[in-house]
Parts: C-alpha cells; sequence; structure tokens
C-alpha cells in the first residue's frame, strides 16, 4: 500500500516524458534549415591581343588561337594575314606560372607580299603578388622574351624583351582587368624596316549572364616610344602594333576596339570570338581582326 504513491508518479513521469518526445517528435519536421548557394564568379579571360593582353589569375590551361587580320589598303596594298597558334599556361606555385604566350604559323596574303612562314617563339613567368579571392582583387607582373626564332617573310625574326603589369577586379559577375607592357625591341639594325620599343595598354570588361555565357568588351592601345632605321635607311611610317616589330612613328599611336563573346559548354571548357576595329584613324597595320580561341583548362 505504501509503494502505490511512488508508482503512481512514476507512471504518472514516464507518460510525460513520453508525451514531450511525440511532440518533439512531430514538431522537428516543421523547422525549415535554410542552406546558403554560393554564387560561382566566372571571369573571362582575354581574348582580343593575345600575345600581351595577359590577366593576373594562375592557371593551368592550352589555348589554341586562331586570328584572321585584314590589312588596311594604304598598308601592303591590302590583303591579310591569317595566323594559328598555341598558348600554354602552367601553374607552378599558387602565385607563380609558367606563360608560353607566342608561336604559331602564319599565312601572310598580300598584293606586295605573299608568304608563309613560322611566328617567334615568346614565353616568360608571371607571379601574382596579390590575391583576395573575397574582394575579386588580383594583382600580377611578369618578364618574358620573344626569340628571334621566326621566318622574316612573315614579318618575325626579332628578338624582344618585355615587362608587365596585370590587374583585375571584379564586382560579382561584372569584371574588369587592366594591362601595362614595356616592349623593348633587341634588334641589331639587321632589319629591313627597322625596329621599335613599345608600350601597349589593355582594357577588359565582361559580364557573366550565366554559368554558360559572358559578352566582352576590349579597348587595346599601342604607342611606339623609341624607333630606328632597317640597315638600308628604311623607316616605316607605321608601327606594327601587335602584328610585328617595325621602325615606325614614335608620333603614332594605335588604338583598337572589341566586342566578343565566351560560351562555357563545359566547366573545363571555354570557346571565344571576338570582333576588332581601330579607334584610330591614321595610317597604321589595323583595318579589322577576327579572334577565334578557346580555353582548355586541366
Amino acid at each position: 500500500m505504501n509503494n502505490t504513491p511512488t508508482s503512481l508518479l512514476l507512471t504518472a513521469a514516464s507518460l510525460a516524458a513520453g508525451a514531450s518526445l511525440a511532440i518533439a517528435g512531430e514538431a522537428a519536421p516543421s523547422k525549415k534549415t535554410v542552406t546558403p548557394v554560393e554564387r560561382e564568379d566566372i571571369a573571362v579571360h582575354p581574348i582580343t591581343s593575345p600575345y600581351w593582353n595577359e590577366d593576373a589569375t594562375i592557371t593551368t590551361d592550352v589555348r589554341p588561337v586562331f586570328v584572321y587580320h585584314a590589312f588596311p589598303g594604304e598598308i601592303l596594298g591590302g590583303g591579310r594575314a591569317e595566323v594559328t597558334a598555341m598558348q600554354l599556361r602552367i601553374k607552378l606555385t599558387n602565385s607563380l606560372q609558367l606563360v608560353a604566350y607566342k608561336d604559331g604559323w602564319v599565312n601572310l596574303d598580300t598584293p606586295g607580299l605573299n608568304s608563309q612562314g613560322w611566328n617567334d617563339l615568346a614565353a616568360g613567368l608571371k607571379w601574382a603578388f596579390y590575391q583576395n579571392d573575397a574582394k575579386q582583387l588580383h594583382a600580377a607582373v611578369g618578364a618574358g622574351y620573344e626569340f628571334a626564332s621566326g621566318d622574316d617573310q612573315v614579318l618575325q625574326d626579332d628578338d624582344e624583351l618585355r615587362f608587365w603589369l596585370s590587374v583585375d577586379k571584379g564586382f560579382g559577375n561584372l569584371h574588369f582587368g587592366a594591362v601595362v607592357n614595356y616592349l623593348r625591341s633587341m634588334g641589331n639594325g639587321d632589319d629591313i624596316l627597322g625596329n621599335s620599343d613599345t608600350v601597349s595598354w589593355h582594357f577588359h570588361a565582361d559580364y557573366q549572364v550565366c554559368k554558360y555565357f559572358s559578352p566582352v568588351f576590349e579597348v587595346n592601345g599601342y604607342h611606339v616610344v623609341n624607333n630606328d632605321t632597317g640597315h638600308d635607311g628604311i623607316k616605316t611610317p607605321f608601327g606594327g602594333a601587335d602584328v610585328a616589330d617595325l621602325g615606325g612613328n614614335t608620333h603614332e599611336s594605335v588604338i583598337t576596339a572589341g566586342l566578343g563573346v565566351e560560351v562555357r559548354p563545359h566547366e573545363r571548357l571555354a570557346l571565344r570570338a571576338a570582333y576588332e576595329l581601330p579607334l584610330t584613324d591614321n595610317t597604321d597595320v589595323y583595318g579589322h581582326r577576327w579572334t577565334f580561341s578557346a580555353v582548355i583548362k586541366f
């Protein structure tokens, strides 16, 4: 008889605990856990002026490039040049990259000059000294050398030393980039058309519409800062921009603008195309240009 109240109390406690667990079990499914989805912003590597328009990112990739360049009528009587090349970038460390930025085969077809031959070979190292993914801000410097390994019949066969600075900044899906190059001609005056030192600058903007597509806008500037005549005393009245190392004119500047797109059918593959026209009206090697390239990431 004395144990009855105790038994009743234990029974009531057990029923209360069971009811509490049942209520907690029913309430749990009604709570919703929200997992934040991180946005993947995709910045586009520069398309136009592929030799010298180098961004500040460190990647490992291969970039096949095809360029169709139409000369104006005042230069070589018009005509065209076609370049097929393959660029290689290798990530050595998180901040150091090997860049093989110039090579390939040139088909030059003009009324005054019709020939084919190899481009010069050029490679260098890029050091990304500042990388802040949270702020989408990256900066890098680089140095490269172009070896006189190409054929002079396609306006190649010139030694050239290159230094550059690159800065990239993103604002969500909108990305900007700027590059400045100093190109020091190492020619010894043996070139018929002379040599020149050049400063070039490049501006890039792209907007990621979705993970598969981005439009691109770019502006490129080329300025001859020092020149000399060829071994026959010949000096061209125009610079070679990114086409060739020519004697050029120190009062001349070539500025171009290009519109392009990048399509990404796969996370490791990007297909790109851009059309480019000169903004300057002085006589130079620019008529118009199509640049087609791909980025294959590893």
